[in-house]
């Protein structure tokens, strides 16, 4: 009996010590338009679409609300990650500054 526990201690062991994949979150480049609040930025994300009709690029574009921790202010290029909702409107996370805005 006692063995057994061992055995069964030593295998949850293992197991929590093994990387437990998780799905690709989506990461998205863009710069910050604003970063008037507190630990939050928005990120302006620029994409290319081809136009259904006249077959030109159409430049499309979208804000997301990322929560900042690395103090990115407006023009800096950043990366920012998928992550668990934060707030109302924050899903999203900045996880590295690209490129600095020029002062």
């Amino acid at each position: 009996m006692a063995e057994n526990q061992e055995n069964e201690s030593a295998i949850a062991a293992v197991a929590s010590e093994e990387k437990v994949s998780r799905a690709n979150r989506s990461t998205k480049v863009g710069t910050v338009a604003s970063d008037k609040m507190t630990k939050t930025v928005v990120v302006r994300v620029d994409r290319l679409v081809r136009h259904r009709k006249y077959r030109r690029y159409v430049r499309r574009t979208s804000k997301f609300m990322a929560h900042d921790e690395l103090g990115a202010t407006v023009g800096d290029k950043v990366r920012i990650v998928e992550t668990r909702p934060l707030s109302a409107r924050k899903r999203w996370r900045v996880i590295e500054i690209v490129q600095k805005a020029a002062k």
